[in-house]
């Protein structure tokens, strides 16, 4: 089921409403990334100087230059943990654009959502983000305690954050808070490999950034599947 929900979100890439919200994506992760560098270059730039000069080796003046260039593959690495919160924030603000495009190419008929407001993205959002920080924080002892294991480790701690906040956000545009918490409770491990398998990918640079849009058109097909509702045939191009 949650290989069949992937692939038809896979299959759904190339929708224009999938393309908008990746450009959004695109654009606020390079936007990140160069504030990153930017802030990354000028603490180099103000902690190591232009040129000093070393025992037996003379003056030298490309310390700063390099350790700049090094910066580049830094922000690389970074952007596997900053494609964590910038998928909660994007699946809270672009959700419903996401799952009306999947909802009408593969589930026509169905009785307009609920969706959600702008302040319960938020106040959502605002909270996922927290919990992602608290416990990320609180795991990374785990990844260097058993750094060999740190992949998997980042997989599982949030694969199941990402399946908790997922499905309930899904859940939420259909049902009040009390009835996305029952869909949540009553699929939590179903919830939680579909939460792992978006995490994998989070941790490949440049790949990373499909992932808020694969989750929440992934985290769609499962609510229906999951309540008992069928692809159209008719309309899975």
């Amino acid at each position: 089921m949650i290989l069949n929900a992937f692939f038809k979100a896979l299959g759904q890439l190339t929708d224009s409403r999938f393309l908008g919200v990746l450009g959004l994506g695109l654009l606020l992760t390079i936007g990140l990334l160069v504030g990153f560098y930017g802030v990354f270059a000028g603490v180099v730039g103000w902690f190591v100087p232009d040129t000093f000069t070393l025992p037996w080796i003379g003056e030298v003046n490309w310390i700063d230059n390099a350790l700049t260039i090094a910066g580049i593959p830094l922000m690389l690495v970074l952007s596997i943990f900053l494609m964590v919160p910038v998928s909660a924030a994007f699946m809270g603000i672009f959700l419903d654009r996401v799952s009306e495009a999947v909802e009408d190419r593969h589930y026509p008929g169905l009785p307009p959502a609920r969706g959600l407001t702008i302040g319960e993205a938020l106040v959502d959002v605002a909270k996922f983000l927290g919990l992602l920080a608290v416990v990320n924080l609180l795991a990374l002892i785990l990844y260097l305690i058993f750094a060999p294991l740190a992949p998997v480790l980042f997989w599982v701690v949030n694969g199941i954050l990402i399946g908790r906040e997922y499905g309930q956000m899904v859940a939420l545009r259909r049902h009040d808070a009390a009835g996305a918490a029952e869909f949540r409770k009553k699929n939590r491990p179903t919830l939680f490999a579909a939460g792992v398998l978006m995490a994998v990918p989070l941790t490949i640079p440049v790949v990373n950034i499909l992932v808020p849009i694969l989750g929440a058109a992934t985290f769609t097909h499962l609510y229906h599947m999951l309540n008992g509702r069928q692809t159209s045939p008719s309309r899975t191009g």
